[in-house]
């Protein structure tokens, strides 16, 4: 592998000298005004907006010594070398393509910054991407979202039929737009049979933009599918997801050429459909506003030292004990649109649906329904009494098999899905690795393992660093570490495609459950089925990899490119860390003056990265990111389910469960 550090660069020694909250360059236009205190502008307006601040090498050097240094701790680095089958189409290397970044003329800081940003994207993993603030508050949506249904036996791509009830939705100051200053028909659109995007085979579209804007997952067929609109649940709420073909993440495009056939129509036409940009950020009446807004670092960017008694306290007010996440972040939730009221569920929900899961029992009496929108709620205990309560209340109706929708679930709390996978498969059905999670390991990089001694030395614990050893127990007898234990020492080491990989010792989750696990499951194991479209990340992709590994769930996806394969998990990372969240580890170390160390950033954004590997019960030297888990079955959407949820349920129920 290319040996590439960009804190070898001198220019890093006098980044200490620049404030955190540069000023924005100075330029002689302003586009920002143009559409200042505007929810909407053209994408070109917005674009010109972005573009007003000149390439800075400061922030380049600075921007790229962190992201540098943050590899470090990334988890499948070696694995881009060589991706394996079938998520080859990853395959990059990562040093070289840094350097590549570093070498290169840019005529803007945005070009800079999405440039990185692509790169991240490409990689294909959600847990580790680069997120400039300044750049990631504008969304393109078209009114026209695009989805692929099964129409007489044979699967196509159409405008969404609920297009204009969807849209709708956005308010008038997204439709007048089309209605009053383009005079642009959108309304005719919805329903039409689409044959080509941007003059190539409709799927194949969806393709490239899997393969070029989508992220987040490592597989394509997976990708493919977030490319097309389809329903979800954002926040708590029921929410139309518009899809990566019709809603990029960033206005770059001004219009998308469609040929389609429209409703009651029998020849094929070529439309240029005009995108809007959505804005999500902090109102700005000009240039300089927008970069103190969005683009400048804040009291929130960097991390801090935890050991400071005010951070202590602030910590333990929220629990005793740090929380681990794997989830993505999908920009588009900024903009969130919900799911028209006649294709939400009528089925009254049972018990425990305030949150983020929705519960339901179908009109055949036998069959109880649990839509986990996700596994990030606002009460991490409310969950676990949530799942509770709604599996009581189907024991008491009678319920005798369940469905579980993961449609769209970005992951949250590693330890809720730990908790839905034991409380559904009963305690004893554990066997003899009562641990309900993985075997997991970190990048054991030498700052990790000053990271850990240091923090052993000091004294700190899981109230305040996901390092302390207390965090993790052993997969020996699955008891709890001591903050004395250096699970980095010795350090296990590999071959990964020719480069030495050096990890931690493996270790087990240690999961703060406030509701008691059941030692025998609530329902037969064997009528347990689980529903979604592969868009399933993170911590969802971990419950759904437990489920099928440790169980034999049956497990269907909806929707996809026919013929193409599709995963039924998404991105299957074990934890990820938020820039804040690695250099609060190295502050609370002491360690920030280390040389290997990276420097505080000086813009708003984030460069997360995957901390932490989960491995299969399969193969336990393979990670479950790389291992391939096909679905049971595969299913066409169609204009029936694609966006009705309870319509779904009832069929794959009689499909899935009988």
């Amino acid at each position: 592998m290319l040996s590439y550090s960009l804190g070898r660069l001198a220019v890093f020694a006098t980044l200490g000298v620049f404030p955190v909250a540069l000023a924005a360059p100075a330029v002689q236009a302003d586009p920002c005004a143009r559409i200042a205190g505007k929810a909407f502008a053209p994408p070109a307006d917005a674009l010109a907006c972005m573009k007003s601040f000149p390439f800075n090498e400061t922030l380049r050097q600075n921007v790229l010594s962190v992201v540098s240094r943050v590899f470090d701790f990334y988890t499948f680095e070696d694995y881009y070398l060589n991706s394996p089958a079938p998520f080859q189409d990853s395959t990059t290397n990562i040093r070289a393509d840094l350097d590549r970044i570093n070498r290169t003329r840019y005529q803007t800081d945005f070009d800079f910054n999405k440039d990185l940003y692509d790169f991240t994207t490409q990689l294909n993993d959600g847990h580790t991407r680069w997120f400039p603030d300044c750049y990631t508050q504008f969304q393109n949506i078209l009114p026209a979202p695009i989805v692929t249904l099964e129409e007489n036996g044979e699967q196509s791509v159409f405008i969404a039929p609920d297009a204009v009830e969807f849209i709708s939705l956005l308010g008038t100051n997204y439709t007048s737009f089309f209605d009053s200053t383009l005079h642009f028909d959108w309304r005719r659109l919805a329903g039409a049979k689409v044959l080509e995007i941007e003059g190539v085979p409709a799927y194949d579209y969806a393709e490239r933009v899997a393969r070029t804007q989508s992220g987040n997952y490592l597989d394509l067929g997976v990708r493919v599918n977030s490319a097309f609109s389809s329903y979800r649940i954002s926040g708590t709420d029921y929410s139309q997801r518009v899809g990566d073909m019709a809603g990029p993440a960033i206005p770059v495009q001004e219009t998308l050429a469609l040929t389609l056939v429209p409703v009651n129509a029998t020849r094929a036409e070529t439309v240029r459909v005009p995108f809007l940009a959505s804005y999500a950020g902090e109102s700005f009446k000009n240039k300089e506003e927008f970069w103190a807004l969005n683009c400048a670092a804040n009291n929130e960017t960097n991390g801090v030292d935890f050991k400071n008694s005010s951070q202590i306290e602030n910590q333990q007010a929220k629990r005793i004990q740090k929380l681990a996440k794997a989830n993505v972040v999908d920009i588009s939730k900024k903009v969130s649109v919900g799911l028209p009221t006649q294709f939400q569920p009528t089925l009254p929900p049972v018990n425990g649906s305030e949150g983020v899961i929705k519960s339901y029992i179908l009109s055949d009496k036998k069959t109880g329904v649990m839509f986990v929108g996700s596994f990030e709620p606002d009460d991490f205990d409310g969950f676990q009494t949530d799942v509770q309560a709604t599996v009581t209340h189907f024991q008491q109706e009678g319920v005798s098999q369940v469905l579980i929708d993961l449609t769209n679930n970005g992951g949250g709390f590693v330890c809720l899905g730990h908790f839905l996978h034991a409380f559904l498969t009963g305690t004893k059905s554990l066997g003899d690795f009562p641990n309900p999670g993985f075997q997991s390991t970190n990048r054991a990089n030498p700052l990790a393992q000053k990271i850990l001694a240091s923090e052993i030395a000091l004294g700190v614990n899981s109230n305040i660093s996901f390092y302390a050893p207390d965090n993790w127990a052993f997969v020996s007898n699955d008891t709890r570490m001591a903050t004395s234990h250096n699970y980095m020492s010795p350090p296990s080491s590999r071959q990964i495609n020719g480069q030495t990989y050096v990890e931690s010792q493996r270790f087990l989750d240690v999961c703060p459950f406030n509701v008691d696990i059941p030692e025998d499951p609530p329902f037969d194991p064997s009528k347990i089925a689980i529903v979604g479209n592969g868009n399933c990340a993170s911590t969802c992709a971990m419950f759904s990899t437990l489920m099928n590994e440790r169980h034999n769930t049956s497990i269907a996806v909806f929707g996809g490119k026919p013929g193409l394969p599709t995963q039924f998990k998404g991105m299957a990372g074990n934890q990820v860390l938020e820039w804040a969240d690695i250099d609060s580890e190295i502050k609370t170390a002491n360690l920030k003056d280390d040389p290997l160390a990276p420097p505080d950033l000086l813009v708003s954004g984030d460069f997360r990265h995957n901390w932490r590997t989960a491995y299969s019960f399969l193969d336990e030297n393979t990670p479950i990111a790389y291992l391939s888990e096909l679905p049971h079955s595969r299913f066409a959407y169609t204009a029936d389910t694609y966006n009705n949820p309870q319509n779904l349920w009832t069929f794959a129920a009689k499909a899935l469960l009988g």
